[in-house]
């Protein structure tokens, strides 16, 4: 106190002290002497202390006693005046600290003594607080002492003294408290041992404690004793005492000192032992009472409630709980417990308003509530505290809405003002006060028809008592109607907002703390790291301590509150309250989110979400889960359930909307109030700024958003935000303006909602997408089976949320666009179905156009990630899908066609994986966008993704839906192959590198590289796919298509195969070529016969390809062609590679099937292709062929006419230079020519090609019907027309088996009948006698041979018997047209009169073989002529062969089919005879012709005597010529055979001989007429067989006796015969008397009497030796026979007769002697 320390201060205090002094000597120098000399002296005093003391308030302070004692002797005189004057003189020592203790006990004495006189009492109370407040000299007995007397004090019966008395005993407390604290904060720093307090039973043993604390203590124990109405042990001369002053006392000292109890344990003993048992025993009035409980039932009368001390005990149990809850853990459960059950409904009201105020000053301190939760909740076995209090609320908030509180007698006594009573049950529309005037809606609570208002009566987070604080109020106050809700809503707020608060503040501390622990852990420079670990552990169980503590926290209150506030929610009338359960709600939710209390979270969201949704809207997640949750039945009042109660259908809320609900069948409509439009921005609040805890709720969040847009009639449009739209169907939505003003706020805020999902951390994104595609999946159940306007919102909002989320789109790609993919595209209803593909085009595009980072250049995983989806569409079916898919790819192309790179694979999948059944524009569409790829996009793709292109191309060539898109896409192979041409060297350059790459990489992984066509080189990889896939074309089942893809492959082939490695077309030839054969003729021999009706009426299709089979045969023609001419062109290509001459087995064998094949244009096309390898024929003049050896020049016959196969005629130009080829083949000498032995070889493997073909071919069928097939002429001709050629190379090889086998191939080829309609065109008329080619062709074949056989080798000499045999066999088709196995045909001989054949399609026509059998019998005279000596054919017997064959048409004679045939066959016969009969006499000896004479012998007899008879129109010039035939033959025996009859064999020589004899007297025919008589009778031919043989019988040159045999025996025939003659016709002409005998009978006689004297005359002429006598004798004896006929009566024979007799007159000769006879 510097002021009262000062010299002037100490100045003053002494002239001050000294005029009271003197004022007082004054005042009693009459009445008290005493008094008077006491001050006089007193002065005395002073001022000695003053004179002698340099520290004069210390020495003041020590005589203190004797300074004051004058003052208390004044005041002893109980005069007011004086004492007056003496306290105020005291006080003035007091406030200069100058009184020592004794003066102080004195003073206080003094006072007592005036208390108790009742005077000053003012006064009395002023000095003791200065006394007591200016300094600490008071202690223990004097400090009690000056207490008791304020105590007595505030009981007087002055009401002013009583209130200073009571400020006074307050302030005084506080003062003896105040002390303690100073006292202790001076020893603070002395430590002492504090001494264990014991048992304490002693309750004064406090000899621990300091002065200060010593009198705190003993004033404190004795206020509790007063309380509890025990005596005092400290404050002695208490007289009487009140609770209530007690308990204001205790409380002021609990809440202003709190450290005194916590700091020492005397005090807190205090505390437990002492104030607790109190603060209990005085509550049990409160916990008994029962309202409206009958007193009789209990027996004894339970005493009332008191308010005042109620009202006490609540604030001390506050301040206790407040500042003593860690001391007193178990006993603030008591108490905790204790104001729970002071809200039961069956409490005073005002009982009921108290305990709420209180519980709202816990509900404004998180902390002390978190305390609550750790010290009960979260321990076993005790009560769930802080659960208890919410539920409490919850429970207090109900029964104020379900038990009306009219218990309250101070209502019914209100003045008019019903609604200020207890809370009021009004009509459902009530809520307005003064209904009339002007209507103002009051905020309020409306409930089942309970209608509460909400006051306002507290600034939030304060919890401002109004009850608490009537401490005057004796009588419980009245409640104002609302009070206790409004105070309860608040506590339920403030509880929300404080525990929310502080959570969220402890976690945010949490994590920025984790943040720097690991960022200062992650760092390298940290030297102490253990130190770093060990804090961070610490750091890990702390905060697992908290989150526990926090767990419980939500986990004991969430259930409470939620009932507590979904049940305002739904009562709520006022906006703002409305707002702040929402806040409330919301907070909550997000809390719960945030500590991952899954449970509790989706609560307060479902909470949300069905205020959102109109009263019992049904909406099945809401429903199952909130029953799932609150299932529990421990919150419940009065049976009552405090569940979430379903918003009350009476709807006290202004609609603002009214739309049709989304379900499965709607029924009727909904209506939207503006407390669900409130909820609903609630709700979108929630999803947009705690999106990342919301985690699974997401679903229900969702869901209700759903289903609110649906109502509102929002629908999506372009990148999945929400517009408002016109409902489809049904009544259309209704919006009031206002809402129709929110409507794009709450779509724009949607659309932020979604937006903001970038901002969510991984986790919750994907739960945000799980949402909205389990959401999507329900609206697609819905969707099924109709097909109503479905809910798009999910569809929508995952395109938005992809949409922005594009920069971190790898981790939810897969799940969104699975979902679009598997689920959304497929669904039935096709409006879903658009807008999934919709979604997923447009994120795909999206993908492809943002800009990410790294971009997708370099960073071909994502590339190929978002192009997935786009291929997997493909495994969709829905064609409008596949038309957005598409759509999609022509739009990726057009934009960033440049910069797909790695993933152009999968969009040309896109375009490959359409397939047939896909529908037109489909089809369309995406060969649209490859035609875009070829023009346009080649260059830029990877070359590795070349081949699928080819391979896409390939396949929209086998789409059959439109057969233009084949044609074109055929077209588009040529163009690529012309790209592939171009661009060869770079495109080689880069797969060259790729495959190395390839390589290598298989290699690590040590797998083995799989590609197709391995391993030619990649760059002809790629032409060997181009040539398989239009290989595969030239297969389809539609003709234009394959005839078009054959010209394209042999084109492509053509032009560009010198691109490709030599080793290369192993490959081509192989699995190209090869294969393609195969397929063709696999194709062509199953193909359908049946006739194809013109397709559709407008399209005509020639006869010659309507049918499958007759299409197929064109392309066997075409593809065998081909193949043909490559290997024709390309033979030095192919001949160096190893394994050519397996290939050319296979061609040929190919070759072989399509000439058997049963179709005239195919074999004849093979045959065609035959002569192309062999090089017959070159395809058009190569001028630049290089070197190969010579092909011979055979005169090849003109090759096959104008019957060719369709397509034939095409001449094939050859397009490579021989500059390119060269050019490849880098090599300066020609191209090898491989050896002549392989060459040989290849030959040989053609000629047996050649006989199969030809033996199969010709080969007659076994059974004939209509469909028999027959080898046409035209196929023949080309067969045979092969052969010369073909024999040309294999002359060296060629032995009499091969020869063999040509013969068979040639005589059944000429076999081979024609079909009766094609015989006009092939058949001469029958009167020319002209060859046709197939016949030409056999002779040539056969003239080819003998050529090669003339000029070969001596070996091969022995193959001429062979062709005579040949040329023979054709000889004879002359009179006997060979046979076609069984087939009959019918002889041109009357087919030339038959012209109606032509229509009988059935019947086959032999050909007329007459000329070609003559033709043949020429080139065997002539190859007679040369080569009748040779050993082969002398050996062989051919003369005899050739006479045995003419023999038949010199039988026949004029039965042969032509008159010219057995007039070559003489003549032929006669020039063989002339060349062979010497041969045959020079071999004579060796027996080689032995059989040939009997032969020639039967020939000659068939012949001159033929059986055939003349044909009746024979001319007589025409029989003369032919007479003369005969005697040139006879002419020949007689030169050519019997000169030699001596080497020849007798019995032909015989033979001859009884020949002559029958010609010399044949006899005519009976036919002739009488005029032709004498030319009919061969007169010539009998005369010159007669001369012949008379010639011959007398010979001279008769050089053996056999000889004369012969010609006697001759002789006596001849002579015998006419005997016979004569006899008969005497006998006959004797017989017939008058009758002529018959013509020819006639005509013999004279015949035989010619012959007799020609007989004669020739007899005569020979020389007599040579004639014997027997033949004279026969001679002679026929002269009676000749004498007989003179008698006859024809002149004729007459005439004859006498010519025959004239002779005789030479035997007229005299008689010779018998001797001489003899002799002779």
């Amino acid at each position: 106190m510097s002021g009262t320390n000062s010299p002037e201060a100490v100045k003053k205090l002494l002239e001050n002290m000294q005029s009271d002094l003197r004022a007082l000597s004054l005042e009693c120098k009459k009445k008290f002497p005493p008094v008077k000399e006491a001050a006089e002296s007193g002065i005395i005093k002073v001022k000695t202390i003053a004179a002698r003391n340099t520290e004069i308030l210390a020495a003041l302070k020590e005589n203190s006693s004797e300074v004051v004692q004058p003052f208390l002797m004044g005041c002893g005189t109980k005069e007011p005046k004086i004492t007056q004057l003496c306290l105020a003189a005291i006080q003035r020592l007091m406030s200069h600290e100058v009184v020592s203790e004794t003066a102080a006990g004195n003073i206080i004495n003094m006072l007592w003594q005036l208390m108790e006189n009742s005077l000053e009492e003012l006064k009395l109370l002023q000095t003791v607080l200065v006394l007591l407040t200016t300094n600490t000299v008071v202690h223990d007995e004097a400090l009690s002492k000056a207490i008791v007397l304020c105590f007595r004090l505030h009981f007087t019966k002055d009401n002013i003294t009583n209130n200073t008395a009571a400020a006074t005993v307050r302030q005084v407390v506080t003062v003896v408290f105040e002390r303690m604290v100073a006292e202790d904060e001076r020893h603070r720093d002395i430590v002492e041992q504090p001494v264990l307090v014991q048992g304490n039973s002693n309750r004064r043993s406090v000899s621990t404690l300091k002065p200060c604390a010593k009198d705190a203590y003993m004033l404190f124990q004795d206020l509790c004793q007063l309380v509890n109405a025990d005596a005092p042990y400290w404050l002695v001369g208490m007289t009487e005492m009140t609770r209530t002053f007690g308990l204001e006392l205790l409380e002021s000292v609990l809440n202003d000192f709190p450290q005194v109890f916590l700091q020492h344990q005397e005090f807190s003993f205090l505390l437990k032992e002492r104030v607790c048992p109190l603060v209990i025993k005085l509550f049990s009035p409160n916990i008994k009472f029962r309202q409206g409980s009958s007193t009789s039932s209990s027996p004894a009368p339970v005493e009332k409630p008191y308010f005042p001390i109620c009202m006490r005990l609540l604030r001390v149990v506050s301040v206790l709980i407040k500042q003593f809850y860690s001391l007193l853990v178990t006993e603030c459960e008591i108490f905790l417990s204790l104001l729970v059950k002071f809200l039961d409904a069956d409490k005073p009201q005002w009982l009921r308003a108290v305990a709420v105020e209180s519980i709202h000053r816990f509900c404004v301190q998180p902390q002390l509530l978190r305390s609550f939760c750790q010290s009960y909740d979260m321990k076993q076995h005790s009560t769930k505290v802080f659960r208890d209090i919410v539920n409490a609320l919850g429970s207090f908030i109900q029964s104020l809405f379900l038990v009306p509180a009219t218990g309250n007698p101070a209502t019914s006594n209100q003045a008019g003002n019903n609604n200020l009573g207890g809370s009021v049950s009004a009509p459902a529309n009530s809520g307005m006060v003064g209904i009339g005037g002007g209507v103002t809606l009051l905020p309020a609570f409306e409930y089942r028809g309970t209608w509460i208002p909400i006051l306002t009566i507290t600034v939030q987070g304060s919890a401002k008592a109004t009850y608490l604080e009537m401490l005057d109020k004796v009588e419980p106050p009245t409640i104002p109607e609302g009070y206790a809700m409004s105070v309860a809503f608040h506590c339920l707020l403030d509880l929300v907002r404080g525990i929310t608060s502080m959570i969220e503040g402890e976690l945010g501390e949490v994590e920025t703390e984790c943040q720097t622990t690991t960022e200062e852990a992650s760092s390298p420079t940290q030297s102490s790291e253990h130190q770093d670990l060990q804090s961070a552990s610490d750091q890990m169980d702390k905060e697992i301590v908290s989150r526990a503590v926090w767990e419980e926290m939500v986990n004991a209150c969430w259930c409470g509150l939620l009932a507590a506030l979904s049940l305002l929610l739904d009562a709520s009338t006022d906006e703002a309250a409305t707002e702040n359960i929402l806040k409330a709600e919301l907070t909550m939710a997000a809390l719960c989110g945030r500590l991952g209390l899954v449970t509790s979270r989706d609560a307060f969201i479902t909470a949300i979400c069905k205020g959102s949704l109109p009263p019992h809207y049904a909406l099945t997640v809401l429903n199952t889960t909130t029953a799932a949750t609150l299932s529990n039945k421990s919150y419940s009042v009065q049976g009552q359930s405090v569940m979430m109660i379903s918003p009350s259908s009476e709807s006290h809320q202004q609609v603002v909307a009214v739309g049709q609900p989304l379900a499965v069948q709607p029924q009727g409509t909904v209506m939207l109030t503006s407390k669900n439009i409130q909820c609903m921005r609630t709700l979108l609040n929630l999803a947009h700024c705690h999106g990342a805890v919301l985690g699974t709720s997401w679903q229900l969040v969702l869901a209700t958003l759903q289903h609110l847009v649906w109502i509102l009639g929002l629908k999506p449009s372009s990148g999945g935000a929400l517009k408002p739209g016109r409902a489809v169907e049904g009544p259309s939505t209704v919006l009031t303006t206002a809402v129709m003003t929110d409507l794009p706020v709450i779509s724009n805020i949607l659309s932020r909602l979604f937006e903001s999902s970038q901002y969510l951390d991984d986790v919750s994104l994907h739960h945000l997408i799980n949402a909205l595609c389990s959401l999507s999946l329900e609206a697609m159940d819905m969707a099924y089976g109709n097909n109503k306007e479905p809910s798009l919102f999910a569809v929508a909002k995952l395109l938005e949320t992809g949409l922005v989320n594009m920069h971190r789109i790898e981790i939810l790609w897969r799940p969104l666009t699975g979902h679009l993919l598997e689920k959304v595209c497929q669904h039935p209803n096709s409006r879903m179905r658009e807008w999934g593909a919709e979604a997923l085009t447009s994120l795909i595009k999206a993908g492809l156009t943002f800009n990410h980072d790294p971009p997708l250049s370099q960073n071909q995983r994502l590339q190929l990630l978002l192009l997935n989806p786009l291929k997997e569409m493909s495994n969709i079916n829905h064609p409008d899908i596949r038309l957005k898919q598409l759509e999609c790819v022509l739009q990726i192309l057009q934009s960033q066609g440049d910069s797909l790179g790695p993933g152009w694979p999968l969009v040309l999948g896109v375009m490959g994986a359409i397939r047939n059944d896909q529908g037109e524009s489909l089809i369309r569409t995406a060969f649209q966008c490859l035609q875009l790829v070829v023009t346009d996009f080649l260059p830029t793709m990877p070359c590795t993704c070349l081949q699928i292109v080819v391979d896409v191309a390939g396949s929209f060539g086998l789409h059959n839906q439109e057969l233009n898109i084949s044609l074109t896409s055929i077209g588009l192979l040529w163009n690529i192959s012309d790209y592939f041409f171009q661009r060869g060297e770079t495109i080689e350059k880069e797969l060259n590198k790729e495959e190395a790459l390839q390589q290598k990489q298989a290699e690590e992984k040590g797998v083995v590289l799989n590609r197709p066509f391995h391993p030619a080189p990649p760059f002809d990889c790629l032409w060997l796919c181009l040539y398989a896939k239009l290989g595969e074309l030239c297969v389809d089942p539609r003709p234009a298509v394959r005839k078009s893809a054959g010209q394209t492959l042999f084109s492509t082939i053509g032009a560009h195969g010198t691109l490709l490695q030599h080793s290369t077309w192993h490959t081509v030839i192989w699995k190209v070529l090869f294969h393609l054969l195969d397929r063709v003729r696999e194709s062509s021999t199953t193909a359908d016969k049946e006739k194809i009706e013109s397709g559709g009426g407008n399209i005509l299709i020639h006869h010659s390809r309507d049918t499958a089979e007759k299409q197929w045969a064109e392309t066997w023609v075409l593809t065998l062609a081909g193949v043909a001419r490559i290997f024709n062109t390309r033979r030095y290509l192919l001949q160096p590679l190893g394994d050519f001459s397996r290939a050319w087995d296979v061609l040929l064998d190919h070759i072989q099937s399509a000439a058997l094949s049963k179709n005239n244009e195919v074999s004849l096309a093979a045959l065609k292709s035959f002569q192309e390898i062999l090089q017959i024929v070159s395809p058009a003049r190569d001028l630049d062929k290089p070197e190969t050896p010579p092909v011979v020049n055979v005169p090849v016959p003109v090759l096959i006419g104008p019957i060719s196969g369709p397509g034939m005629s095409r001449p094939f130009v050859r397009t490579d230079s021989i500059g390119e080829r060269l050019g490849r083949y880098s090599s300066s000498e020609p191209p090898i020519v491989t050896d002549e032995l392989e060459d040989l070889n290849l030959w040989w493997a053609a000629w047996n090609t050649w006989y199969r073909i030809g033996s199969e071919s010709t080969k007659p069928p076994i059974t004939f019907d209509k469909l028999t097939f027959i080898p046409s002429q035209p196929f023949l001709t080309a067969l045979i027309q092969i052969f010369p050629a073909l024999y040309q190379h294999i002359k060296t090889g060629f032995n009499m088996d091969d020869l063999q086998k040509l013969g068979v191939i040639l005589h059944s080829a000429i076999s081979v009948p024609i079909s009766s309609d094609a015989s006009p065109f092939i058949l001469p008329s029958y009167t020319e006698a002209v060859l046709t080619s197939l016949q030409e062709a056999v002779l040539t074949a056969l003239d080819v041979l003998q050529k090669a056989i003339c000029v070969g080798p001596e070996n091969m000499q022995i193959m001429y018997p062979a062709i005579f045999d040949q040329l023979l066999a054709f000889v004879e088709f002359s009179c006997k047209p060979p046979q076609y196995g069984q087939l009959e045909t019918k002889h041109i001989a009357n087919a030339k009169y038959n012209q109606i054949q032509l229509f009988a399609p059935a019947e086959w026509v032999a050909l007329n073989y007459v000329p070609f059998a003559e033709r043949s019998l020429e080139v065997v005279v002539d190859l007679y002529q040369k080569t009748a000596c040779h050993k082969a054919v002398v050996n062989e017997k051919v003369l005899q062969n050739i006479i045995k064959t003419l023999r038949v048409p010199l039988s026949l004679k004029y039965s042969c089919p032509s008159e010219s045939t057995w007039k070559l066959a003489v003549s032929s016969l006669l020039k063989v005879l002339s060349i062979g009969l010497p041969v045959a006499r020079q071999h004579a000896s060796s027996g080689k012709f032995d059989s040939m004479w009997p032969e020639l012998a039967n020939t000659f007899e068939d012949f001159l005597f033929t059986k055939s008879i003349p044909p009746d129109n024979l001319s007589i010039q025409e029989f003369q010529r032919n007479e003369n035939i005969d005697v040139e033959v006879v002419q020949l025996i007689s030169t050519e055979i019997l000169p030699y009859a001596n080497f020849i064999p007798k019995e032909f020589v015989g033979q001859i001989m009884t020949m002559l004899n029958k010609g010399s007297i044949h006899s005519q025919s009976s036919s002739f007429t009488e005029a032709e008589i004498d030319i009919r009778l061969r007169e010539e031919f009998s005369k010159m067989c007669f001369e012949t043989l008379l010639q011959f019988s007398f010979s001279n040159k008769v050089t053996t006796p056999q000889e004369g045999y012969i010609s006697r025996m001759a002789l006596s025939v001849l002579l015998k015969r006419s005997q016979d003659v004569l006899r008969r016709y005497i006998e006959d002409e004797r017989l017939s008397g008058k009758c002529p005998l018959p013509r020819q009978q006639v005509t013999e006689i004279i015949f035989v009497l010619k012959a007799v004297s020609t007989l004669i005359d020739s007899l005569k002429k020979t020389q007599p030796e040579n004639v014997d006598g027997n033949t004279w004798a026969q001679v002679i004896a026929l002269y009676p026979t000749l004498v007989e006929c003179i008698t006859c009566s024809s002149s004729e024979v007459c005439s004859a007769l006498k010519e025959a007799l004239v002779p005789f007159k030479d035997f007229m000769q005299p008689p010779a002697s018998r001797v001489q006879n003899g002799e002779s």
